[in-house]
């Protein structure tokens, strides 16, 4: 049962106990705000109260925090969710690679979902059945299938998803979740936080690279996301950047905030709350719950438990991508069979669409870049060299496909919501593009419209203005009498007085200003006399 004021937490337990799953850490749950503005569920809050939209609500399992050495997790069934995340980031062009590199990496696939080559099974072409990346060339697909033929025959789904793990990680953008920003200069380029620490990428290069202990603070105002780094062979510098939308803005500095804390750390004691605010913006507090990476890494060591079954499934259609050219191709996860908690792990071509964290979704086609102005409507295609992140990063969908949980609540009025079996997709819709993670709480009668909200906001945000404005005033009102009126003698104000422009003002403005003052008071205290 589910709750209508329900804590993140709990929805995540709820997930992670049906997948059989201990070192859940390094996950998390992501939803889709009504402005198409991606944000991570936060476990110490109600669920519902973070849904500013209506039911039905999308929600989706992913891969919060990359390990920092996917082949030190303790548990296989870990290793098997970290490997359809970064499977997907292939895909995607987050994980950037050479054409050698990206031929290895999905012989690891082929090998782990369809086991050793059988001439009698796996026909010419084989390989071109399946969808590895956004687009890539037949060499590629005979030097994918040549290393799967030759050198990966006899490794077992568990040992080629780790070498996949190993080779991934490798890689300069193991992990790189995608911020779409520009810089001062209005240049494209993407922010992402890493195991290891911050890095800008403009075009096919990685133009900034900070380790998390060089990283002092991160606060954004608006709009503007503003990243302090402290180096010590170098002064202290400032790197300004430009989120897309305020909101963009404050989830990219949230992600920062938790990605230092949980990589940098040692102990989730030593988390404190964050607060980014100036005079004339919202500020924002922010504290990460949760475990640090270190604590994660130990608690793993004492898990003493038979290892669980993991199911994983054959292969079958999907529907096709519009810049694929060899034929239809074949996801690599289906669905498992619908329980009454639906949870399928699963890794359909569609749901290797979800790119970037932080990015407003646009519904828009599978082929346009997010670079900004002059990107045009190019998909990403394998080089000798390497992808190029502003091709390679794809709009994505608001719906997304991984895990699904269907919670429906019984009453409006805050009744307690069931767990039941999910209801079959509109006719015409294949089953193995299925796979969200929904949560339908009807139970948001007091949720008042985004528009409603916004208008909310807009006052808020006038009246706290109107507030800072008086209150300078009247700063400013106390300092003037205390320059002019007290006998305080110290050399900030004697200088002051000192000056040319104080001296006019005083006698020139000032002291008339206090004689006709003191006549309407003394006017207005001899009527009250007389009366």
């Amino acid at each position: 049962m589910l709750r209508r004021d329900a804590k993140g937490q709990y929805l995540f337990d709820l997930l992670c106990h049906h997948l059989n799953l201990l070192e859940k850490d390094y996950f998390g749950i992501r939803f889709v705000d009504p402005d198409k503005q991606r944000h991570w569920l936060e476990f110490t809050k109600s669920v519902v109260k973070q849904m500013r939209a209506q039911p039905p609500f999308t929600m989706c399992f992913r891969v919060k925090f990359y390990p920092t050495d996917p082949a030190a997790l303790k548990e296989e069934i870990t290793r098997y969710l970290v490997f359809l995340q970064i499977k997907r980031d292939l895909y995607h062009g987050r994980l950037l690679c050479k054409t050698s590199d990206a031929a290895l990496l999905a012989a690891y696939i082929l090998q782990a979902e369809i086991g050793d080559y059988d001439p009698g099974k796996h026909p010419e072409g084989y390989s071109s059945k399946f969808q590895f990346f956004p687009k890539h060339s037949e060499k590629l697909e005979r030097k994918i299938a040549e290393i799967h033929k030759s050198e990966l025959s006899g490794q077992t789904p568990a040992t080629s998803e780790l070498n996949f793990l190993r080779k991934a990680q490798t890689l300069e953008t193991y992990g790189v979740d995608p911020h779409p920003c520009k810089d001062v200069s209005g240049n494209a380029a993407f922010l992402a936080f890493t195991p290891f620490g911050f890095v800008v990428l403009q075009g096919n290069k990685r133009v900034h690279f900070i380790k998390w202990n060089e990283v002092t603070k991160m606060k954004f105002e608006g709009k503007t996301f503003y990243l302090y780094v402290s180096q010590k062979e170098e002064k202290k510098i400032v790197l300004t950047y430009f989120a897309p939308t305020p909101e963009a803005c404050k989830h990219l500095w949230k992600c920062g905030i938790e990605n230092q804390a949980f990589y940098k750390l040692e102990k989730s004691s030593q988390v404190r709350t964050v607060s980014s605010s100036n005079l004339f913006f919202k500020g924002s507090r922010f504290r990460y719950s949760g475990r640090v990476a270190k604590e994660v890494m130990e608690s793993s060591a004492k898990i003493k438990r038979e290892p669980p079954e993991i199911h994983r499934a054959g292969l079958v259609p999907s529907r096709s991508c519009p810049s694929i050219t060899h034929g239809p191709r074949l996801s690599s996860v289906p669905r498992t069979r619908r329980r009454a908690v639906h949870i399928s792990i699963m890794e359909g071509l569609e749901s290797l669409r979800d790119s970037a964290h932080s990015t407003p979704v646009r519904s828009s086609s599978h082929g346009e870049a997010l670079a900004g102005p002059g990107s045009g409507e190019r998909v990403a295609v394998i080089a000798d060299e390497s992808y190029s992140p502003a091709d390679s990063v794809l709009p994505t969908p608001v719906a997304e496909h991984s895990l699904e949980l269907l919670l429906l609540a019984r009453q409006a009025n805050g009744a307690p919501c069931s767990i039941e079996e999910e209801k079959e997709s509109e006719a015409g819709t294949p089953a193995a593009e299925e796979g969200e993670l929904r949560a339908l709480c009807p139970g948001t009668a007091g949720l008042g419209p985004p528009q409603a909200q916004q208008v909310n906001k807009f006052l808020l945000s006038v009246l706290r203005l109107l507030l800072v404005t008086v209150g300078l005033l009247f700063v400013l009102l106390l300092l003037l009498i205390v320059l002019t009126e007290s006998d305080l003698d110290t050399a900030f104000f004697r200088d002051i007085r000192q000056t040319p422009e104080f001296e006019q003002f005083h006698y020139q403005y000032f002291c008339p200003l206090r004689r006709w003052f003191a006549c309407k008071l003394r006017a207005v205290v001899n009527l009250l006399i007389d009366t």
